[in-house]
Parts: C-alpha cells; structure tokens; sequence
C-alpha cells in the first residue's frame, strides 16, 4: 500500500467539502474498479483511493489524519475497520457496479469483513494544555479534568442486567454479519456480500434485559481526574500521549489514548528559537560607547552582562547554557542578549554643548 498523503491520492485540496472528495473518489473507481480495470495495478490503486476516500469523508477519521498522519490511522485503526461505517453501497450502485462494488472488500481483507466489527479499541481524546514559558522550561505536573466514556460501573461494562448476560445473535451466531454470496454477471467472478447484522446492530450479542445504569451500552459518560506530567523543555505544539486514558470501547475493548496538544504562552520578554532564548535588552548612548556592566534577565536568575566599549546598536551578546532545557538530552541551549542603543530624543543645554564639543574634535582628530 502507497503511503502518500491521502489527500494527494484523490487529487483534492486539504479543504476539499465532501461533496468534492465524493465526486473524486467516484471518478477514480470508474478508472481503477477491477470489474472495469484489469491491470495487475488496478486492484492496489482502487484500495488505495478507497483507503483515502473512507478516511477522509468520515469526520473522525479524518480529524486524526489531519493531526498524526498515517502513523494515527494506523495506529487507531485496523486495516479492515478503516473502511467500517463508510457508504461505499450507494456509490458502486450509482456507478453501476451493483452489489460487486462494496462485496470486492472482501478479496481485500479475507472473511473477516469490513463492515459490523466491533472496534479495536474506544477513541481518542483531545486536551489542549496551555502554560507559560518558565513552566515549560522547569517543567511541571498538574492535575485536568476530561469529559470520557467509561465501562458502566453497575454491569462492569457488559450492558446487561446484573445478574443476566448479553446472549449470542441467533441470526447471524455472534458474528455480527451477515453474508450472501452473489455472481456479479456473465464472465466475472463470485464476491461476497457482507452487511450489518440488522438483528443485533453488528455486535453479535443481543442484550435481553438491559443494565438500568447504561441502558444496555456498557459505556457511561463522567468526569475523570488524572495527572498530566509535562517534561522540561517542551516546545509549543508538542503532543503527549498517554495510552488508555480516551473513552472506553463497547463490549470490553481496550480504550482509546489521550493526546494532550501543549500550547506555551508568548512571553513578554523572550523569544524560543527552538533551544535558544533571544532578548533585547536597551542601553544608554553612554553604556554604549563608554562600556558598561548591565545586569539581564535570564529564566532563573538577572545575569551581568559586560558591554565593551564601541559597543554599536544591535550587537548580539551569547550567555552560555541559559537557554531552554532539551527534553530528550541533557544541558540547555544559550541565551541572545540584542543591544539596542537608545539615542536621547531630549538634552539639557549643558548636555548639547558637551556633544557639539565631542563632535568637533572628533572632526579634528579625523583630519
């Protein structure tokens, strides 16, 4: 399977409505469906642009490919159930394909189906955590709030009645789909049919006597407390992943993770450039060509900063190690100090007169 952008595999913009990933996702099957297209190519191309088009036309799916990519696809989702809950029905019959076009996925992915399983696992959650520049260099722990589906505790996540249990499907024996075999015409081949067991919604269990709590969905919705450890030296946008803590699954599949997004305010003072700190500090005519010892803020402490004399406006000074922490190895980076020569827009007469002095003989000394 081609790992490129999905969005690139339609041939649509990242902004593409769904009417627009409909419309080339339906011209691209007409060119690759294996009932039309018989190149030994054709078959992987129509998998790949169904791939894409099962992606990106479901909200869910979508948002975490935007986020995490195909690594988030594929961790989240196992190769048959990208497909799950995708309307590929309607489409093949209007492209007519007939029952051909959605029973081809079953070539693809063997008996296991594409349609009716139950989840690999819940879904994941997003928290956006917000904090300044000095907690993300010392980092910190704190404790948030998330909004998750939880196993119901009254039936232990089961659905049922304490003291009952779920019972298997009859109509399609715990399987929770149902499959006819199908000719798809004259010359072509067998596929197989898969859809949705109507009499237990594809969970293969019917529950006869629902648990009061839950009603019967072993999953209830409730506030969860948990600790959050931000390293040191994280950087805007970094994400943290913490496994099993997004919402539970149904019928007692592990839970989803948690992908909690670190935003850091700006701050008034510095400027990260990834490990490195930049400021700019102002100094004085005076300072600047006469020298001086100035003291400079830094993230833990104001640090003396020697000014040489000649000193000239936007010199930039380098303190060592006072920059951010680096999260994955030891030491910091350094901090920028930019000398910004303040020019006086007042003088004093006494003041005028010293400089005009300062001035002409300088022009004596230059001639």
């Amino acid at each position: 399977m081609s790992q490129k952008d999905y969005y690139e595999i339609l041939g649509v913009s990242r902004n593409a409505t769904k009417d627009e990933l409909k419309s080339a996702y339906r011209k691209l099957a007409l060119q690759y469906h294996p009932d039309r297209n018989k190149s030994p190519e054709a078959e992987d191309k129509f998998k790949e642009i169904s791939e894409a088009y099962a992606v990106l036309s479901d909200d869910e799916k979508k948002k975490t490919y935007d986020q995490y990519g195909r690594a988030g696809i594929g961790d989240r989702y196992a190769p048959e159930d990208i497909f799950r809950g995708v309307n590929f029905e309607e489409i093949f019959r209007d492209l007519g394909f007939g029952d051909s076009g959605f029973g081809i996925f079953e070539q693809f992915f063997g008996r296991r189906g594409w349609e009716g399983r139950t989840p690999q696992r819940g879904y994941d959650l997003q928290y956006d955590f917000e904090i300044g520049l000095e907690e993300a260099a010392r980092g910190l722990e704190r404790e948030i709030t998330i909004p998750r589906v939880d196993d119901c505790r009254t039936c232990g996540g089961s659905g049922a009645k304490p003291g009952t249990s779920p019972k298997t499907c009859p109509l399609c024996r715990g399987s929770g789909q149902i499959r006819r075999r199908q000719s798809t015409g004259p010359g072509f081949f067998t596929v197989m049919q898969i859809t949705t067991c109507d009499k237990c919604g594809g969970k293969g269990q019917i529950i006869e006597t629902p648990c009061t709590e839950c009603k019967g969905t072993g999953n209830v919705r409730r506030n969860r407390r948990l600790k959050v450890r931000i390293p040191r030296g994280v950087d805007d946008g970094s994400t943290l992943r913490l496994r099993g803590e997004g919402d539970s699954g149904p019928g007692g599949v592990p839970p989803g993770d948690l992908y909690v997004t670190i935003h850091v305010r700006p701050h008034p003072i510095f400027e990260r450039k990834g490990e490195d700190l930049l400021c700019e500090i102002p100094i004085s005519f005076a300072q600047a060509t006469l020298g001086s010892r100035i003291l400079v803020p830094s993230l833990d402490e104001q640090i003396e900063l020697k000014i040489p004399p000649g000193t000239q406006s936007g010199t930039h000074f380098k303190i060592k190690g006072k920059g951010m922490p680096r999260m994955d190895a030891p030491g910091r980076g350094d901090e920028y100090v930019r000398a910004n020569v303040k020019v006086p827009t007042r003088l004093i007469r006494k003041q005028r007169d010293l400089l005009i002095e300062f001035e002409k003989e300088g022009e004596e000394m230059d001639q």
